[in-house]
């Protein structure tokens, strides 16, 4: 069984001081302290919010509107509605053509 005991948690802090300096130590610490820290803070943010999230969506659905039909159109009208476009996507490939001479 494996495990880490002060002996080996002394090699590895002397190593850390080796690689990083004894005055780089307090600022590595506070940094993971804060990083710790804030891990923490947003795990229970997130679980506030889910929580919430689960009470909410019977409250929200009660208020919203409908969403509203679109009518359909008749055969006469979209082709109406095709022509139209067809005309706008012609005029602008016309005023590309004249801007470029």
């Amino acid at each position: 069984m494996m495990g880490i005991g002060f002996p080996e948690l002394m090699i590895i802090l002397v190593i850390i001081m080796i690689i990083f300096g004894a005055g780089k130590l307090p600022e590595i610490g506070s940094a993971f302290g804060r990083s710790i820290k804030n891990f923490k803070t947003s795990m229970k943010e997130a679980e506030q919010v889910e929580l919430s999230s689960e009470d909410q969506p019977q409250a929200d659905n009660e208020g919203a509107e409908e969403p509203k039909a679109v009518p359909e159109l008749t055969g006469e009208e979209a082709a109406q509605v095709d022509t139209a476009s067809e005309a706008q996507v012609d005029t602008a490939s016309e005023d590309k053509e004249s801007s470029e001479k």
